[in-house]
């Protein structure tokens, strides 16, 4: 969430450290000058943080200032956690098959995501329980070979489906 931003007269301080609209340091000036500055070029003075003594203004238009916020803001939290990406098996995928499921799940947990596996079972493959979980583990060796992982949420029956969740060590 942004927080509220002092613009214009709503600056208290008395002297600011501008930078201008092309990204110059301007240096410590009193206020007054920065808002003559600012109204001469159209623009809004904005303060970019108060955390520093005298605090830095910049002269740049309040509604860019915005969204440039806004983008910032989006950008660091899409990167903040992985989602889930999925994979999924079948009872007799084949091991060439597994291969290139691990590889694209490698590719996965590189970009900082977790991994979903799931095996779907159907007809009477659902009384072949054990079979099922030696599927998911020559996948879990094969995965191995590529990067080391660890097992977030351990093997669940859900239904037909056999799903466990997997990230990178």
């Amino acid at each position: 969430m942004i927080k509220r931003i002092l613009v214009n007269n709503t600056i208290r301080a008395r002297e600011v450290r501008l930078i201008s609209e092309t990204g110059e340091q301007s240096g410590i000036v009193p206020i007054e000058k920065a808002l003559q500055q600012a109204k001469e070029r159209g623009l809004d003075l904005v303060q970019v943080t108060e955390k520093v003594e005298p605090p830095v203004c910049k002269i740049i238009d309040k509604g860019k200032y915005l969204y440039q916020l806004k983008k910032k803001e989006k950008k660091q939290s899409q990167r903040k956690g992985g989602e889930t990406k999925g994979v999924r098996l079948r009872f007799s995928t084949s091991e060439h098959d597994l291969d290139i499921k691990a590889k694209q799940a490698n590719k996965f947990l590189e970009q900082g995501n977790k991994i979903k596996i799931e095996l779907i079972l159907r007809g009477r493959e659902k009384a072949l329980q054990e079979h099922a979980n030696k599927q998911i583990e020559k996948f879990l060796e094969i995965l191995k070979n590529y990067t080391a992982i660890e097992i977030d949420k351990p093997n669940k029956r859900l239904g037909n489906r056999i799903v466990l969740i997997v990230k990178k060590q």
